[in-house]
């Protein structure tokens, strides 16, 4: 059977996430919804680089999935991006062998997590900005990030709930950057990221900004497998999948 890679871009705001699930609305249902409708009834299953939850979004998120019969790739992405619901868009559909999986095959990923730190929560940046009101130094921050580079057992910053056995995880890079005075965006890259990690950090993080952590607490959370130098998960709005790597 034909198998395409497609690049999609979504706002997860209105979504139990990427996964399908029982009596709610996810990504992967309406996708699959509209591959249905497409292949006469047949039902197509579509593969991820990786899930997403409840509210966050993605720019550059990859799956695939495999056709009864070959399809232009242009036609098959403008029916795909017309026939979605338009917080879903299909930015690229490509032909790849049969063997490319979406999942096992990436390389990188880049993550990026917006934060509003105005006074007042801004009615315009609510779906896709974390609100944090308290005061934080970018300069711990910045120190602290560094300690996340590099190949380490991340356990301490994976979520219950997990299936993944090896929490190894290499990040080659963590900048942290104020953009203007009320927003900041924290950016995250490297070869996988467990359940709810980057939440995981970016919230340890602003914990250490803020003053109630150390600015090694991460690299003690690590080392020492302890729990009480972790900070608490940041809110899903603000994190975004920007782009998933494959070798060429």
């Amino acid at each position: 059977m034909p198998r395409y890679k497609a690049t999609i871009q979504y706002d997860g705001t209105n979504y139990a996430g990427f996964q399908i699930q029982k009596n709610v609305n996810t990504i992967q249902a309406e996708i699959e919804k509209t591959l249905k409708r497409l292949t006469g009834g047949k039902p197509v299953t579509i593969h991820p680089s990786g899930r997403t939850d409840a509210g966050v979004h993605a720019m550059g998120q990859v799956i695939h999935f495999d056709l009864p019969q070959q399809r232009d790739e242009e036609k098959l992405r403008f029916a795909l991006d017309t026939q979605t619901p338009s917080d879903i868009s299909f930015s690229k559909v490509e032909s790849v062998n049969d063997d490319f999986h979406a999942r096992y095959l990436s390389k990188e990923k880049t993550y990026h997590y917006y934060l509003d730190i105005s006074a007042s929560r801004s009615p315009f940046k609510r779906l896709y900005s974390a609100h944090y009101t308290f005061d934080v130094d970018i300069d711990r921050m910045q120190q602290a990030a560094q300690y996340i580079v590099g190949t380490h057992d991340f356990s301490m910053f994976c979520a219950t709930g997990s299936s993944v056995e090896d929490k190894t995880r290499t990040v080659y890079e963590v900048t942290i950057e104020q953009t203007c005075p009320t927003d900041i965006v924290f950016i995250f890259r490297g070869n996988g990221f467990l359940y709810k990690m980057v939440r995981m950090l970016v919230g340890t993080l602003l914990k250490i900004g803020h003053g109630q952590l150390p600015i090694d607490a991460i690299a003690q959370a690590i080392d020492q497998q302890n729990k009480e130098l972790t900070g608490p998960t940041a809110q899903p709005e603000g994190l975004f999948l920007m782009n998933v790597s494959y070798s060429e």
